[in-house]
């Protein structure tokens, strides 16, 4: 996974290939507060009604990209199903169609499926019909042949798993703590509308002013001393 990152922009730079970080922030709640927030003055520091109303929760699909710090293609709607996932990967890859993807996830189930599958094998030139059946046979028989499908280091586009229990390699989780602490944490969200509405502009604000790549350090090897 680290090698993945370090060669990222050279990848790009020389063969056109993106490397995207992807995952779901999950639960985010469009709390709106009871009463306006009070501005700070001399001596006293900013205060927050700690009375709110839940107007509901969205979901947001993030892409980071390695190489440039951009956030690409968010979506934001109310689920996360395996539908949803292939959905976003598809608008993905139709803002730059002809570009070599990786995708670097996690080992949910969702990010496997038989659903993405089916889209990448479209996407590929690969037939349908030789995948075989979900369960049954094929790529499309089991999480272990949809995995290794995915991950094929011939296809165009192809899938790089974090190990298991290690989901905090990817990269969008460090981008996730700077929504949380620069809108969420803090907001006041009048609808789900406008929780989605504000979490759009920020992205929008990341890609002006603040994307750059992260200086990734960790080589993979233990620390010692």
């Amino acid at each position: 996974m680290c090698d993945t990152y370090a060669k990222a922009p050279e990848r790009l730079r020389t063969q056109g290939i993106r490397t995207i970080c992807v995952d779901e922030k999950t639960g985010m709640q469009a709390v709106e507060r009871a009463a306006e927030t009070l501005p700070m003055r001399p001596g006293r520091v900013e205060r927050r009604e700690h009375e709110y109303v839940r107007h509901g929760t969205q979901c947001l699909t993030a892409n980071f990209e390695v190489a440039t710090g951009r956030v690409i293609s968010p979506t934001v709607e109310a689920t996360r199903t395996e539908a949803d996932f292939a959905k976003h990967v598809g608008r993905t890859i139709a803002t730059d169609p002809d570009a070599g993807r990786i995708f670097v996830a996690d080992n949910l189930t969702t990010h496997c499926s038989a659903t993405l599958v089916v889209l990448i094998a479209t996407l590929v030139a690969i037939p349908v019909e030789t995948l075989g059946a979900k369960g049954v046979s094929g790529v499309l028989k089991s999480v272990a042949s949809r995995r290794a499908f995915l991950t094929d280091p011939g296809r165009r586009i192809r899938f790089a798993f974090t190990p298991k229990h290690t989901s905090w390699l990817n990269q969008v989780e460090i981008w996730f703590g700077g929504l949380a602490g620069g809108l969420l944490r803090r907001g006041n969200f009048r609808s789900v509308a406008d929780l989605r509405a504000q979490v759009l502009n920020f992205v929008a604000y990341h890609n002006r002013l603040r994307a750059k790549p992260y200086q990734w350090t960790y080589t993979g090897r233990p620390k010692v001393g």
